[in-house]
């Protein structure tokens, strides 16, 4: 199903009723919607399982449905904590997800919802903001005046904001790409549009708590949402390195390190999946991959452990538990910064 976790099925939804399974998290990674990269990184998998349990147990308590039902062990559904070692996999129920034709860009939404009756997947991701760094898309995309802000022009400095910003983009197209309010609801169906907004709020507040608790920035995220007979339910997996950018001490801790070590490293292999990107939008291609006329190498071992120990570290500081061997996150913050 994704590039870092397979789908388990176990008993299919219908239009009546969610289904049953599971994700089974891999050590794999993926930047740049590249899909699959050349190498894994150690326990990854397992940080992310760990973490999103943690998170789906903690927006469950505080009354945001989710689908997530715990983690498994030795073929038994059980809460996090009577977990004997960090899982790899995650139980959830289970929504429609229908095909989605589309004729080179053009993605036939009619056709999913006509299938899709009132139990299925919302075809969106809702992203929140609470900074805007000097990269953000959100500079080229937009002024400071669509978000009612205080000056006229972007600062070159990162903007913390006092009321984050939430965004829509599209979910199975090949290339996702950013919506206005009007087609964003077009595409989410029979879910409201503000209902999603204010599930992503909440969302983020909570984690966004949870971080600050541990000494961490959270600085953006993105949830995605199923429609069951009428309740917007959290789906995927929420608040971890790989769904949201945090930071610790003004560094990365998210999977920011890994997109800005290839930046710095391979900026021929960037540069031309921006170019296939490009050029697919420009003849309305959808799979872009296929223009793309440079591959991804390997990392050097140094660079996957260092990898490996902020992804651990990190699940350990956000968690506030020891459910990895890894060294304190100041350690692991201090590799990432002499990569």
């Amino acid at each position: 199903m994704t590039s870092v976790k397979e789908f388990r099925i176990e008993e299919k939804a219908t239009a009546e009723e969610l289904g049953q399974g599971s994700f089974v998290f891999t050590d794999d990674y993926s930047v740049f919607d590249w899909g699959k990269m050349p190498d894994q990184i150690p326990e990854k998998g397992a940080t992310l399982c760990t973490m999103g349990a943690f998170n789906f147990e903690l927006l469950e308590s505080e009354g945001v449905p989710t689908h997530y039902r715990g983690v498994v062990e030795n073929g038994d559904v059980i809460p996090l904590e009577e977990a004997s070692h960090p899982p790899w996999e995650m139980a959830i129920d289970l929504t429609q997800v229908p095909d989605l034709p589309h004729e080179g860009r053009e993605y036939d939404y009619d056709h999913y919802h006509e299938a899709a009756g009132e139990n299925y997947l919302v075809p969106l991701e809702i992203v929140f903001r609470n900074r805007v760094p000097v990269g953000s898309s959100l500079r080229r995309r937009t002024d400071p005046a669509d978000h009612d802000l205080a000056f006229d022009e972007w600062p070159d400095e990162a903007v913390d904001l006092d009321e984050p910003i939430v965004e829509f983009s599209t979910k199975y197209e090949e290339s996702d790409r950013y919506l206005d309010r009007a087609e964003a609801d077009a595409i989410a169906g029979v879910a409201a549009i503000d209902d999603l907004e204010a599930v992503a709020r909440e969302v983020n507040r909570i984690i966004t708590e949870q971080a600050e608790s541990a000494g961490l920035v959270h600085e953006d995220g993105k949830i995605e949402c199923c429609y069951y007979q009428g309740e917007i339910r959290v789906a995927d997996v929420v608040g971890t390195f790989d769904e949201n950018r945090f930071s610790y001490e003004g560094t990365q801790l998210s999977k920011e390190v890994l997109r800005q070590y290839h930046k710095r490293t391979q900026p021929d292999w960037v540069e031309a999946v921006d170019a296939a990107k490009t050029e697919a939008k420009q003849e309305d291609i959808a799979d872009w991959k296929s223009l793309c006329e440079e591959a991804p190498e390997p990392l050097a071992e140094e660079v996957l452990e260092t990898a490996r120990d902020m992804y651990c570290a990190g699940a350990n500081a956000y968690t506030g538990q020891e459910f990895f061997d890894a060294p304190p996150l100041s350690s692991a913050i201090g590799a990432v910064q002499r990569l």
